[in-house]
Parts: structure tokens; C-alpha cells; sequence
């Protein structure tokens, strides 16, 4: 045996590590909450020990909803609140009924998530819980490890959905704004919805030099929810979420109807490059992954579909360093973002010509990151032309 056999016996032997946990997930939001629903199902990861770390667990109260569209049958239909056929756009001087084809809107509230997700964590016995905040983790290559304020942990992988919001504020090279709303679930006393027909952006209401717009899920035809939401670059003060859902309620004709719930939240909107954080044995998911789509803040199906992906990898034993890449739909967004940030005041141009000038079932592929070439193009036809080239220009002299 050679002194170099003996070198490398004695590294192996010093850095083999006793894991307490294979997989450790930071953060039990959603994303979270979905990994471990997806390692649960799957067999092969099922007996996989997990220790999920998040101050508040388990959740319960329905603080946000959750929606996205998809094929007529899901797996989450079972728990699914709402679904439309249709969904409708409007704006001043145009409206128009989106036909989603073989697709359906649909709406998860995050409480029924939240049964669902905690039913299947507290009856697996190799998932553990521990009601922390995590203060730390890093990537030896060997191993990991997680510390919080009492505990230092080490596994073999980390997932992890906190945001880090400084990072992404601080950088100088891709745009932030960021998605802010309220919405209210109101019940009225008269018949003032359509339960046939959602409205996925209404942007009659006044601008004041900002992209917003309304959004109604109506559950009946004297309940629905009422959500005021901004693509911007700074918060409200919470009274003027406040004040422009009442104001529209009030040019509704909307008067007399009770509040029965409120949420609020903020979603990033930004190409930031998250995925470089990534390393071969640390994952960060969720909107702290990037998984957010930059252009609209939708989220879960994204969540849903790398959550599955997740389990891929996992089985496979590869890095996680190229989980997420730069595609040309990444690309699309940046350029979208970057034209928004600087004239705020053009989304609803935006929109409204995209949606006036395209064929629905087409945008919402385009949407999903599932469209082709020549169905993009035709959609970047309806965008001002010489705002957008000299977006592409700087965005080429600035670098991706």
C-alpha cells in the first residue's frame, strides 16, 4: 500500500460524517410543505429520514390563495374550492372572455393545503418537525449542515424556502418589483357575481401611474373573492389597499355585503439568478428558488412541478447545481420586467394588447413556458416595438 492509498483512506475515514437526518427542509411554507408531500408518495424516498424546520407548524388559518390553471383533471381536484371554465380580462376600452380550451382556472385555498399537507406529514414517522428558525446552513460536500438558535444539524441535503429579500434588493443588475395585494372574501346580500366566470385582471380602475388591477373569484353568485393587487416597486400604506377595494366595490354597485376574511402578500418579481445559490447538495425552492414566474408571480404549478422534479434528482444522485438554468423564456420575462420597472405606468397597455391581439389559449401556453417560437413571436408582435428593442439593446450592453 502506498503512501498515497493511505492518504486518501485517511481523508475518507475523517470526513465520513453520522447524518442525522437525510434530508433537512428550511422553511414549512408551501413549498415546503409540498416537498414533503412529493417525498411521502414517492416509494422510493419514502423511507427517507426529514426533519422540516419552520417557527410556525403546523399552519391551519387560510392566509393566501392559491391558483393556477391546468387540465380539467388533477391530482388536487379533491381538494380544489373553485374552478372556472372561462375567465374573464377587462380593461377601458376592451373586454374580452378567455376560453382556456381544455384547461380550467382553478382555486386552492392554502387551508385546505394545509390539512392536506399536515394529515400526511403527522402520520409519517420519518418526517420530524421541529418549530425553529434556521440561523445558518452550508454545503462540505460531504454533508451539510443546518444550525438554529439550540441546535446544530447535519444531513446529506438541504431545501430551502426562506427569502432572502436583502440579497435581491441590493443587487443593481436585475429589476425588482414586486407583486403586493389584499384581497377580501365578501358575501353580499344581493346576486352580484357570475360563479361561471372569474376575472383574471380588471384594469378599469385609475392607474395613478402604476400597473394594478382587480382580481374576483367568485364562489356563488353572493360570495366571492375581491383582490386589489399592484405590480410595483414599493408597498402601499395598508390603508389604500383598503380604500381601493371599497372604492370598487362602491362602482360596482356593491354596497351591502359582509367581510369574512382578508389576505395579503408579497411576491417577488424578478429574474434574479437564485439558482446560482445553489450548490451540488443545497437547493433553495419556492420564491426563494426563483420559482415564481418573474412576469406574472405565479407560482404553485411551478412549485408543484420541481417539487416532482425534486424526487428525480434525488434518485439519481445529481448536483443541484443545474436544477435551474437560464432558458429563453427566463430571457422573455427580463426583458418584460426590465421595460415595467422603468415606465411602471405600461402594464396595462401591456396586457391589454397581449390579450387583445392573441389568441387566449395560445397566452396562457405562453404563460406556462410551454409555447413554441412561432406562437411567441406572434405575441411579442403585440408589444410596442421600439420600447422592447431598445430594452434588448440595454438588457445586451448591461449583460444577462
Amino acid at each position: 500500500m502506498n503512501i498515497f492509498t493511505i492518504r486518501f483512506q485517511i481523508i475518507f475515514i475523517f470526513n465520513i460524517v453520522k447524518l442525522d437526518y437525510d434530508y433537512i427542509i428550511c422553511g414549512g411554507g408551501i413549498s415546503g410543505l409540498l416537498l414533503c408531500v412529493k417525498l411521502t408518495q414517492n416509494i422510493k424516498l419514502s423511507n427517507k429520514s426529514v426533519l422540516l424546520i419552520d417557527p410556525i407548524f403546523p399552519k391551519t388559518e387560510n392566509d393566501r390563495t392559491l391558483c393556477f390553471w391546468d387540465s380539467k383533471n388533477t391530482t388536487w381536484d379533491e381538494i380544489i374550492k373553485c374552478k372556472w371554465d372561462n375567465v374573464f380580462f377587462k380593461s377601458n376600452d376592451f373586454n374580452k372572455t378567455l376560453d382556456l380550451g381544455s384547461l380550467n382556472y382553478k382555486m386552492l385555498s392554502s387551508s385546505e393545503f394545509y390539512n392536506y399537507s399536515n394529515s400526511l406529514i403527522n402520520t409519517n414517522d420519518c418526517i420530524e418537525v421541529l418549530n425553529a428558525d434556521v440561523l445558518n446552513f452550508n454545503d462540505y460536500k460531504t454533508h451539510c449542515t443546518v444550525d438554529t438558535l439550540n441546535n446544530s444539524f447535519t444531513c446529506s441535503k438541504v431545501f430551502n424556502s426562506i427569502m432572502d429579500w436583502a440579497q435581491v434588493k441590493i443587487n443593481t443588475k436585475y429589476p425588482l418589483l414586486i407583486q403586493h395585494f389584499e384581497g377580501w372574501v365578501i358575501k353580499t346580500d344581493n346576486e352580484c357575481f357570475n360563479p361561471n366566470k372569474a376575472t383574471f385582471m380588471d384594469f378599469s380602475i385609475k392607474q395613478n401611474d402604476l400597473t394594478q388591477f382587480m382580481y374576483i373569484l367568485p364562489f356563488s353568485k353572493t360570495e366571492a373573492l375581491v383582490e386589489y393587487t399592484l405590480f410595483s416597486k414599493d408597498l402601499l400604506e395598508p390603508q389604500k389597499y383598503e380604500d381601493a377595494i371599497k372604492k370598487y366595490l362602491n362602482s360596482s354597485n356593491i354596497c351591502d355585503y359582509k367581510v369574512t376574511s382578508k389576505e395579503s402578500g408579497k411576491i417577488p418579481m424578478t429574474c434574479f439568478p437564485f439558482f446560482k445559490n445553489n450548490t451540488k447538495n443545497i437547493l433553495n425552492i419556492g420564491s426563494a428558488g426563483g420559482w415564481s414566474k418573474p412576469s406574472t408571480g405565479y407560482t404553485f404549478k411551478n412549485i408543484d412541478k420541481n417539487t416532482t422534479r425534486i424526487a428525480d434528482y434525488l434518485k439519481s444522485g445529481k448536483s443541484f447545481k443545474n436544477f435551474m438554468t437560464k432558458d429563453r423564456f427566463w430571457f422573455y420575462d427580463l426583458i418584460f420586467l426590465d421595460v415595467l420597472y422603468k415606465e411602471n405606468d405600461l402594464g396595462k397597455k401591456l396586457f391589454t394588447d397581449m390579450f387583445k391581439k392573441n389568441n387566449s389559449k395560445t397566452i396562457f401556453k405562453f404563460l406556462d413556458n410551454k409555447s413554441n417560437f412561432i406562437e411567441e413571436f406572434k405575441i411579442m408582435l403585440s408589444f410596442p416595438k421600439s420600447i422592447f428593442m431598445t430594452a434588448v439593446l440595454k438588457r445586451l450592453f448591461k449583460g444577462l
